[in-house]
Parts: structure tokens; sequence; C-alpha cells
């Protein structure tokens, strides 16, 4: 059975062999040192690992890597990444400040400071730095550039400077991409980006030289307490250009894509959600709704929402707005028990994620506890379908790379 057969049970909520995701999504990917690590422990060939995900520093798993890993889910991202840079091939070496050596996109501007690595948006003559990798650091942090605004005079259009039509060479790149889609037979996740409705990630606006607008993230958050009537502009319009660039995702994409990441914006901390349900259903859900409505009623696509946390009181609300897939699924988080989610809700949510914890386990257990846990996971959340494996969110720069491989035992061993 093929990957994409695989998924299409689970999507459906039908029994088979659970699909596996690594890498597909830059919320399921895996660090750059792990990633290098696998190659080695499998026996593939040595090369510097190409970045995925700058921000995060995921690496790509290649298809070797794939095949090794029993991988069934690849991604069909667009050109550009959270940073603003293009993943069209054009690469260049960089070593790490842990000293490896990665292939980073083409456009990556950098400089190197008091232990710090600096980036700088692509765009722009001489801009401020966006974004910075902390001495000791494994990935990229943003840098708050807010500049000054007149409570009275905001202007919604100034926190939609980064979302716009798909431009012609991102066109053009998804073309591209497009042939190869026909000749997979790995199950595909997509989207064409700028659906994430006050995703923290895209609030600082790395990838812009001078944002304009809202960009604290602290300031962000008191905005959906003080400032709703303004997040409801921004959020209309950007649904408004989000749904105009569906359809020419789809013009290109078609049926070649099983899923589309509709939305990184989390809800949830380890203890509590970030919002009421009230403010949830008021301030996001009917944007959330009217996007996937679109999808529903012109595609066949299943929409994938991402949120950690303690996300349970709002997954009845998130399934009434027609998400189709809740990632990471982090059943660590409190009133997030796996059983309860399952019972109550696995027949008509999909698990994408949960497989095993990323906070304490996969990094700092034995292999046998990782073992454990993972069958645990699989008894739990695979029964019935509607279920597909990946680790709650990122796996981690420093996990033991033979606790991810009694990881990948315990799949196959489960499929088996």
């Amino acid at each position: 059975m093929i990957g994409k057969e695989k998924l299409h049970l689970a999507l459906n909520h039908r029994d088979g062999p659970v699909p596996v995701d690594f890498g597909a999504t830059a919320i399921t990917g895996i660090h750059c040192t792990i990633v290098e690590k696998l190659r080695e422990y499998y026996g593939l060939e040595k090369r510097p690992v190409t970045i995925q995900d700058p921000y995060q520093m995921l690496g790509v798993v290649d298809e070797d890597l794939r095949q090794a890993l029993g991988v069934d889910v690849i991604g069909y991202p667009a050109l550009y990444d959270l940073m603003g840079l293009r993943h069209n091939g054009d690469v260049q070496e960089w070593k790490t400040p842990w000293g490896q050596d990665v292939l980073m996109p083409g456009d990556f501007r950098y400089e190197v400071k008091d232990g710090k690595v600096y980036s700088f948006p692509p765009q722009g003559e001489n801009p401020p730095a966006s974004a910075v990798l902390p001495d000791s650091g494994c990935f990229f942090d943003a840098i708050v550039r807010q500049e000054e605004f007149d409570e009275e005079d905001l202007n919604p259009e100034d926190n939609l400077e980064e979302f716009g039509p798909l431009s012609e060479e991102n066109i053009a790149f998804l073309k591209k991409g497009a042939e190869a889609l026909a000749k997979t037979s790995y199950g595909v996740v997509g989207g064409p980006g700028g659906t994430g409705l006050g995703d923290i990630a895209m609030v600082p606006a790395v990838q812009l030289a001078a944002p304009k607008g809202i960009r604290d993230v602290e300031e962000w958050y008191v905005s959906t307490a003080i400032r709703r009537d303004y997040l409801h502009e921004v959020f209309s319009r950007q649904t408004e250009i989000s749904i105009q660039n569906l359809q020419t995702y789809k013009d290109i994409v078609g049926d070649l894509a099983d899923v589309v990441n509709v939305c990184g914006t989390d809800f949830g901390t380890q203890h509590s959600t970030f919002c009421s349900l009230d403010t949830f259903r008021e301030l996001y859900f009917p944007y959330y709704k009217k996007i996937n409505d679109w999808i529903h009623e012109n595609t066949g696509w299943k929409t994938f929402k991402h949120s950690c946390g303690a996300v349970e009181p709002f997954i009845d609300s998130l399934l009434d707005c027609g998400f189709d897939i809740l990632n990471p699924v982090q059943w660590t988080a409190a009133g997030m028990d796996k059983e309860n989610l399952k019972q109550k809700y696995g027949s008509r949510l999909v698990f994408w994620g949960g497989g095993v914890d990323t906070q304490r386990v996969l990094p700092y257990g034995t292999a046998e506890e990782v073992y454990a846990q993972v069958t645990d996971c699989l008894k739990c959340f695979a029964p019935g379908g509607g279920y597909v494996f990946n680790t709650i969110h990122n796996t981690q720069a420093k996990t033991p790379v033979e606790n991810f491989a009694a990881m990948v035992r315990a799949l196959r061993d489960f499929n088996r």
C-alpha cells in the first residue's frame, strides 16, 4: 500500500496501516542536527543538510531518508518561507554556530556579533536585523521591531503588508512543483500560505524590512482584548486575500494535494487556553469557517489546524468551523487526556501527531521508554483510522538519535 492510500484511509476514518509524517510541514519537522545524525545512523550518504525552515532550523528529509524512516506524507510548500527566503533550489553553504555544515536559501543574509547570528530580511537596502539565533541556541527568535503607532489612527492595511495575491514567481514555482506531484506516491500536504489568522510566528513579520502596524507579540495579544474591531478588519481582509489565493492554488494543484495546512495559530498553553471560548467564537471562528467552507465546497482537500497546548475546550468549535485535522495533539497538556480525545472526537476529527512526548520522553527518556510510549499512543489513536503519526510538534535538537530510531521501530512493529 502506497503512502497516499494509507493517508486516504486515515483521513476517511478507516482502519489500515498508520501513515507517517516526518518533515511534511514546519510543525511536523526534524531539527537539522537530528536529520544529519539520522542519515549517519541509517548509513546514508554524508552530505550537508538542506534547511527546510531557517526560522526553526528544520532539515529537509530527502528521499533516501524518507525510505529509511517509512515516511508516507510529503509537503508541497509555496516558494517563500516565514523569513521571506525563497526555496527555489538556490542555496549557499553555511556553517552553523554548533559547527554543522548546512545549505541555506541563497538569499539568506546574516552577520555574527557577540556570539549571536543576526538574520536580515531579504528585501530592502541595509534593513535592520529581524531575527536572532542566540548564543548556544538552536533556532532563530524574532526581533520585535514595533514602531510607535497612534491608537486613534491605526490602519489595518499596515498589518496586511505581507499578505497579497500570489506572485507570478510563486505561481511558476507551484506549477513546476505540481508536475512532480503528479508522479508521487506520497500523500501531499500543501497550501498557499496566508491563512494563519493571528499566527504569532507571523505577527513580527521577520520577512519585512520595516513592518508597520501591531508587531509586538505582547501588544498583539492585548489587541485581542481591546482592539477587536481592528483585528476584525485585518482578519476580514486577510480572509478575502486567502480565498483568492486558494482559488489560484486550486487551479494549479487540483486534487494532487490531499491536505491543506490552513492555520498555525496557537490557542493553548501547557495549562490552559490563551483566550476564552467566547473570544475564539467571536473573533476567529467566522473567518476560519469562511476559509474552510470555501475549501470544502470547491475541493476535496482536508483542512489542517495546528494548535499547541490545552485546547480541548475548543475542539467542538474547531469542528464547527470546518477543520478536519488537529495537530500536534499535545496530550501532555492539561485536559488533553488522549483516551478521552479519541473517544470523544475520534470519529469526527483526524489526529495528526501526538505520537510521543517531545518535551520529556523523546529527548530525555531511554530508547525502551520511547518504544513503549509510542506503542501506547498508537494503540490509543490508531483504531478506526483518523490518525497520522508524528511527534508532539517538531523533533528538537539534542534528541538522541537512538531514541528517534526506537520510535521508528515501534511504528514498524505496530503496522506490521
